[in-house]
């Protein structure tokens, strides 16, 4: 599920004497180059649905993708319903089987996959370029006329309990499952695991009322990208999904941030030998005026495998394997976390280490070649994001999520690379404060719940 899946983006001495000279940075590369998103055709259907059409490349295929704006955030408290609902859409439509879907996208040399995330959910199509108007036709199909067969609802159901039960046994989701309810305690963006009897509970009607209450045209946005007759996928669309009812306008509900005060949660794992550390904030969302330089302040800290939270508990102090910083942004919404599974016994210090980086970054601009080399390495991840049908089909996506521009994604580079590590200092001051945070650790609670203790006692 994807909300499940934490996506991922994102000194040492405190007197101030960089680190920069002792270790080894990301190569200086060449002059960083906006990226030039390729020419594309807008256009609308008369029911309200949304075409984007972006040619892209040389491969002979092509990438349809219906994104529906439907997902966790429609759910309410019925936790993962809209992923059961979700499920359905593969098992078949008024006119094709499960089998008829597979088969078709087989013949046209892709696939048809499905994917709910916490906003959006996707109904994704690939095929050789020469079926684009077929596979247009196979993904409306898909999209606007689910079968919703009840005799596959005890199999999907059988399936998801599957994954909620592995869910429950990985400290790393029992951790990010606990941040999240104390980071929206109030909103379905907390709720990210149901209870069995919840899961079981739910009945083909109420999949079939969240598609008829969530789906439909002036929700919707058809991108097509790679190579393909213009007119050709045009006309298809057109006929499509021309019928396709308005259905509901588009839903928000932008949670209220959390109060401030410090959240500390020990979830009990008796025994284990390691603990899962969760430490977060909420920061500004995709478009304010600091969410790049906020990109950036991360990626410094703990979004890379040279960062310096990354090197200072990973290298340095071998208190973990893989640590990590990620920025996790919604609609209106983004968090700040560095994520980490400890030895027990250093717990206390490996959060100690976390933000004795975080502290020195707030009060001491990084060195100019330091900040150098993680702009290349931003910019560079940046060009791969973009380098793929899929990956352009996802930025716009998420520049339609976030009511972005399109000079967003043309002049991030540039806007990256005129970040002065004074502003990097002073973004990572403003945002990352230590008594705002919440902090979520799964352990031996016998063993780790003094070292916590003491951990937020002490001063930065």
């Amino acid at each position: 599920m994807t909300r499940m899946t934490i996506a991922l983006l994102a000194a040492f001495v405190l007197t101030g004497v960089s680190l920069a000279q002792d270790k080894q940075l990301p190569p200086e590369g060449g002059t960083p180059k906006n990226f030039a998103l390729p020419d594309k055709t807008s256009f609308a259907l008369d029911n309200g649905l949304q075409v984007t059409l972006v040619p892209f490349g040389e491969v002979p295929k092509v990438t349809i993708r219906v994104v529906v704006r439907s997902g966790n955030i429609n759910e309410g408290e019925n936790t993962w319903l809209a992923d059961l609902s979700g499920d359905f859409l593969l098992e078949g439509t008024s006119s094709r089987s499960a089998d008829d879907i597979a088969r078709e996208a087989a013949s046209m040399g892709g696939e048809v996959n499905v994917s709910v995330g916490e906003d959006l959910t996707s109904i994704n199509g690939e095929a050789l370029s020469e079926f684009a108007p077929d596979m247009a036709k196979l993904v409306a199909d898909v999209a606007m006329n689910p079968a919703f067969p009840e005799a596959e609802l005890a199999r999907l159901k059988k399936d998801r309990l599957r994954q909620l039960s592995v869910a429950r046994t990985q400290p790393q989701q029992m951790a990010t499952a606990a941040f999240r309810k104390a980071m929206y305690p109030d909103h379905p963006y907390g709720n990210l695991f149901p209870t069995d009897e919840q899961l079981e509970a739910y009945t083909i009607d109420d999949a079939k009322a969240f598609y008829a209450e969530n789906f439909g045209a002036q929700r919707s946005h058809v991108y097509v990208a790679g190579k393909f007759d213009k007119a050709a996928i045009r006309s298809a669309i057109e006929a499509a999904f021309g019928d396709w009812a308005r259905g509901p306008d588009v839903y928000t509900n932008v949670p209220t941030p959390i109060d401030g005060k410090v959240v500390v949660d020990v979830v009990d794992r008796p025994g284990a030998v390691q603990s899962n550390l969760y430490l977060g904030i909420p920061v500004v969302a995709p478009g304010h005026d600091d969410y790049i330089a906020m990109q950036v302040s991360n990626t410094l800290l703990g979004g890379f495998f040279s960062s310096r939270i990354t090197r200072n508990i990973r290298e340095d102090k071998g208190y973990t394997y893989s640590p990590f910083s990620m920025l996790s942004t919604r609609y209106r919404d983004a968090y700040w976390a560095q994520v980490a599974a400890v030895t027990t016994n250093v717990t206390g210090p490996a959060l100690q280490e976390i933000m004795t980086e975080v502290d020195e970054l707030q009060k001491n601009p990084p060195p100019e070649d330091e900040l150098q080399g993680v702009k290349n390495y931003a910019s560079g991840v940046f060009v791969l994001q973009n380098s793929t049908r899929g990956g352009i089909i996802s930025q716009l996506s998420n520049l339609e999520l976030h009511e972005l521009p399109d000079e967003y994604l043309t002049n991030w580079v540039s806007k990256v690379h005129a970040l002065t590590p004074e502003q990097i200092s002073a973004t990572a001051a403003k945002y990352l404060r230590k008594d705002d945070m919440t902090l979520v650790v799964v352990g031996d609670r016998s063993q780790i719940s003094e070292q916590v203790a003491d951990f937020m006692k002490s001063p930065e």
